[in-house]
């Protein structure tokens, strides 16, 4: 830009604010921008000198964009009908065309910004071939706005023109060295992604503009988490998505990006949807469309209204009448008729399949089956949850018309969709999280199937709906480790950060900073581990006949709910059969309070009067427990080794409590086809034997050396030796580890539960990175063979993740276990277990002894 002979002249100053304010727009600070610019303006509004209009235009157009994002759309475009009019009275020349092509490009941004797509479209098609002129100051221009109109493009369904707007404005980055706009064009290529359900190559995407932002923009960090967020909802990752948004939401409040932030505001009332949070969804979408409605944004206004109604959707088809008004799919279907005529085609099938469920509950099928007619077809960039949403209505007519076949057929056809996203899934979080996206209409089929069930082919056919639906994770095989230099330097510190907090703590030191350092560790790993960590290749369900086949003589019992009863599908010698057990509320309830008395139970000195009344209290509800589970069951289940698939609530069950089972040899599995898959894994009869030995654990059990006895040859690695890298490299191709340390289940990100070693924590993350996971896995103290259930009984945590990774058997803990208790037990195992024994039988026999005091459970192979 021209400047003014003077330093200290209006016209000097007037330049100086106004880069100033666009440094602050570039870094998404509008409030900032508009500041400066207001100022820079009052330095030059009385002149007509050439450069002065130059001054007074150029800060009109910022102004513009600026006031757009925290104002109104009319404000922004009040101020380009302004510069307009400044523009004319600047004499013809190159400096007055190109402002005049960035006035149209900025109206052409605003119109965007405000819902008007088609009318943004256009104006960048008329204007931007007048841009390629090959300098550098055109070239940026031009590179900004390749990158806005690939927005429109994305928003508008035309993947192509995107991305080949998008890669023609990398060239230009490279070329002349736009690193911010490199930035931005990574961070569309990520938005693209998501539209057709690549989430790991959009989160790659994200990341890659992150590092940029970091260094050249980080006001925009803040808009890069919201899309990340919706990507996560995308996955079914409600909490992890809501972490990005409130971390988000208050950096775009302080830059009053009122758009970004009412955005968010829809995103975060979605996340709060997806776990069950009604009332905040509510609250959000509320306060949502009120920015919208004041920016004059009708399109995301009726956006916001559509994640109300859908709370209140959700409220009326759980239950909550009061929710439920008679006006309620009327609402819904007109909404969907707007939003039709506004353009998101998928949000407004979105409302009348909401409202369809509704008259379905009414019964009112006439009028369902016309709205649900209404509904076209999903197109290549449809949502999987949208998708899952419209199988699930035409499911539900099925039902309601008589047709179980024809719903069953839509549940096939449904879930099999939802295994082809989840194929495409990064890390093992994303593979887990699509599962919620199923629940519903897996559920109305396992219903189907278990109420009419008949007999033989009844049961099979169970079994067969539940493997369908149930801990789709361990179905995959484990692909070689893609080492990440940058993941694997966020695990290294998470690892000195929580050994310096144990240090801190033990000297009376304060430890907050470190524990959010720590968590923002933990978040940045997670999101690097969402696409550099490839889970595996899917491999098939296994059918009913090749679990009855892998079973020999075993018998498996497949718990499943229905009408309020708990249910085993029983497989026994190529047979099948339903059994109905007690009642599922009751049966969990009690399993819940023995839990609790066994944990109160755990410690080595209790004084014996509390002792006599606490085990009194855990023999009256195992007895409880017996009665309602195993009694149904006697004399169809045999007396040989079971293997037990529970529901979510039973998976921390201590199974040998139970007076029937004590003794009894019992696998534990997240679903039969994953029992199937571990009871196929790799044998290593010549793999060495590792015992692990971490710091601070009571001599009773913590001397690993004592095991030495049982097997001579085996490879200890204790004292100052048991790092993290020494066990890692230790358990690498090992047929049996044995691992006493203290730890920790991490039940809001299972993959970093851990293992307290010398030099911090080994998380369960660590052990998918081994090419070859130790055969057999016994986790001596702590809890670690506790899970965090996800949808579609999706079970994760330390031991979940060892048996996800390939090890056929793991021996843990459900609950607290006293020192001298699981010494005991460990001695007996391992006595048994060197003698050829299963883990299954081993373990068996050793809790035996004092089964209240050794929750222990065999999960896997058995």
């Amino acid at each position: 830009m021209p400047g003014s002979d003077s330093p200290a002249s209006p016209v000097a100053l007037a330049t100086e604010l106004y880069q100033r304010a666009r440094a602050a727009a570039v870094d998404q600070r509008p409030a900032e921008a508009v500041r400066l610019l207001h100022r820079a303006l009052r330095k030059v509004d009385s002149t007509d000198d050439p450069v002065a209009l130059e001054v007074r235009t150029r800060a009109l157009i910022s102004l513009a964009s600026a006031e757009a994002e925290i104002a109104s759309a009319e404000a922004g475009l009040s101020r380009l009908e302004h510069a307009e009019v400044v523009l004319r009275q600047m004499p013809s020349s190159e400096t007055r065309q190109t402002l005049e092509l960035t006035t149209g490009l900025q109206r052409a941004v605003v119109l965007f910004r405000t819902g008007r797509p088609a009318e943004s479209l256009a104006l960048f098609d008329r204007v931007l071939p007048d841009l390629d002129r090959g300098d550098d100051a055109s070239a940026l221009l031009l590179a900004r706005n390749l990158m806005n109109r690939a927005l429109v493009h994305v928003t508008m369904n035309n993947h192509d023109a995107a991305r080949a707007d998008l890669y023609r404005c990398l060239e230009l980055t490279a070329a002349h060295g736009l690193a911010g706009i490199e930035g931005k064009a990574r961070h569309t290529l990520g938005d693209q992604s998501q539209m057709f359900g690549d989430l790991p190559e959009a989160l790659r995407h994200y990341e890659h503009a992150a590092r940029i932002y970091e260094t050249v923009a980080p006001g925009w960090l803040a808009r890069l988490r919201l899309d990340q967020a919706k990507a996560l909802l995308t996955a079914g990752l409600a909490e992890e998505a809501a972490r990005h948004l409130d971390e988000a939401i208050p950096e775009l409040h302080r830059n009053r990006v009122v758009q970004d932030v009412a955005e968010a505001e829809v995103a975060r009332a979605a996340a709060a949807i997806l776990d069950g949070d009604l009332r905040t969804a509510r609250r959000l979408a509320d306060s949502a469309r009120r920015r919208f409605l004041r920016r004059g944004n009708a399109t995301w206004a009726e956006l916001a209204a559509l994640a109300k109604l859908r709370a209140d959707a959700i409220a009326a088809l759980t239950g909550d009448r009061r929710r439920g008004g008679f006006q309620l799919p009327a609402d819904l279907a007109r909404l969907g008729a707007r939003l039709a005529e506004l353009g998101p085609r998928d949000e407004a099938s979105v409302a009348r399949l909401l409202a369809v469920r509704l008259l379905l509950r009414r019964r009112a099928v006439a009028e369902a089956t016309e709205l649900l007619d209404r509904v076209p077809a999903p197109r290549r960039t449809t949502p999987v949850d949208h998708r899952m949403l419209l199988r699930l209505c035409r499911a539900e007519l099925a039902v309601a018309t008589g047709r179980p076949r024809a719903a069953l057929a839509q549940a096939r056809a449904g879930l099999a969709e939802l295994g082809r996203a989840r194929d495409r899934m990064g890390g093992l979080d994303l593979v887990c999280g699509t599962a919620v996206h199923g629940e519903e209409l897996g559920a109305l089929a396992v219903r189907l199937v278990v109420g009419s069930a008949r007999g033989t082919a009844g049961a099979r056919r169970v079994l067969e709906w539940q493997e369908r639906t149930r801990a789709q994770v361990y179905r995959y095989e484990p692909l070689p480790a893609i080492e990440d230099p940058a993941l694997a330097r966020h695990i290294t510190e998470m690892r000195h950060v929580q050994r310096t907090v144990q240090q801190h703590r033990l000297s009376g030191r304060p430890v907050a900073a470190l524990e959010q350092r720590y968590a923002w560790l933990q978040r940045e790993a997670s999101r690097l581990g969402w696409y550099t960590s490839p889970w595996g290749r899917p491999r098939p369900v296994a059918a009913p006949e090749e679990v009855a086949a892998e079973l020999g003589e075993r018998t498996l019992l497949s718990l499943v709910t229905h009408a309020g009863a708990l249910m085993a599908v029983v497989v026994r010698r190529g047979g099948f059969r339903l059994v109905r057990l007690g009642s599922a509320a009751e049966v969990v309830e009690t399993a819940t309070q023995l839990y609790a008395d066994i944990d109160a139970l755990a410690p080595d000195h209790l004084p014996p009067p509390l002792a006599a009344a606490v085990t009194a209290s855990a023999r009256r509800r195992a007895d409880a427990l017996d009665r309602m589970l195993m009694a149904p069951l006697a004399g169809i289940v045999g007396d040989g080794e079971l293997v037990v698939v529970p529901i979510g609530p039973l998976y921390a069950l201590p199974w040998s409590a139970l007076p029937s089972l004590r003794g009894r040899p019992l696998a534990v599995a997240p679903s039969a086809t994953a029992w199937v898959t571990a009871a196929r894994g790799a044998r290593r009869p010549d793999g060495p034997t590792v015992l692990v030995g971490g710091p601070g654990v009571p001599g009773a059990i913590g001397e690993v050396r004592q095991l030495r006895s049982v097997y001579p040859a085996a490879r200890v690695v204790d004292g100052s030796g048991a790092s993290s890298a020494e066990v890692l490299a230790a358990l690498d191709g090992a047929r049996l580890a044995h691992l006493v340390a203290h730890g920790a289940h991490e039940p809001g990100n299972a993959l970093f539960s851990r293992l307290e070693l010398v030099d911090g924590p080994l998380f369960a993350h660590e052990t998918t990175r081994l090419r070859r996971l130790p055969e057999r896995v016994v986790l001596a103290a702590c809890e670690l063979a506790m899970s965090h259930i996800r949808p579609g009984e999706e079970a994760l945590g330390f031991a979940g993740t060892l048996l996800a990774s390939g090890s056929r058997s793991v021996v843990g803990a459900v609950a607290r276990v006293g020192d001298q208790a699981a010494a005991d037990t460990m001695a007996e195992l391992h006595r048994r277990l060197a003698g050829g024994v299963s883990p299954a039988v081993a373990l068996a026999e050793a809790n035996a002894v004092d089964p209240l005091r050794r929750p222990f459970v065999c999960l896997g192979a058995g």
